[in-house]
């Protein structure tokens, strides 16, 4: 654990003295100490810089939100990968403006949970819903239309609020 007695900490600050700025024979005039001082510094700097500045991968990642604005008193079926599910939902961006409702249709939309038939934010959103209960969904774009969005209504990168009620659960039979 010692070099010659003392911590390796103090045996590699005696070698950088001896070389820069101990004086006498070893001494160099360019300031050796004051370079690997600098250099020190410069390096603690740049790791405190980088170390707060957010990588490529975790720029704006954001998690999928999933409230329940109606419970239902008797749930003997929640949903589940497989399902088709029966729903009424309506689509807003952040800024409130509405970009499609199946209520305007009145005409539930109909899907099959967790097989990529929709969005993953939905894939991943309604799963354990029960038959009558309404869920408030917020999707961050990486769960949804990402960096393309789907234009002309929703802009890449948009993070999506779906009110959804689950009307109906169709169990499909394992395998």
């Amino acid at each position: 654990m010692t070099e010659g007695g003392v911590a390796p900490a103090e045996a590699w600050w005696r070698r950088v003295r001896s070389v820069g700025g101990g004086g006498g024979a070893g001494r160099d005039s360019g300031g050796a100490v004051r370079r690997v001082m600098q250099l020190s510094w410069l390096l603690v700097f740049l790791s405190l810089c980088l170390g707060v500045l957010p990588t490529r991968a975790g720029e704006g990642k954001r998690k999928l939100q999933i409230g329940v604005k109606k419970r239902v008193d008797h749930c003997p079926l929640k949903s589940r990968k497989g399902d088709v599910l029966h729903i009424h939902y309506t689509g807003r961006l952040e800024d409130g403006t509405e970009f499609d409702s199946s209520l305007h249709r009145d005409q539930p939309f109909v899907f099959s949970l967790g097989t990529g038939q929709v969005i993953k934010g939905w894939d991943q959103g309604l799963l354990g819903m029960c038959e009558g209960e309404k869920r408030k969904l917020v999707i961050p774009s990486e769960l949804g239309y990402g960096d393309r969005g789907a234009p002309p209504k929703i802009p890449g990168r948009a993070t999506l609020v779906f009110e959804v009620e689950l009307l109906k659960i169709e169990r499909r039979p394992e395998l």
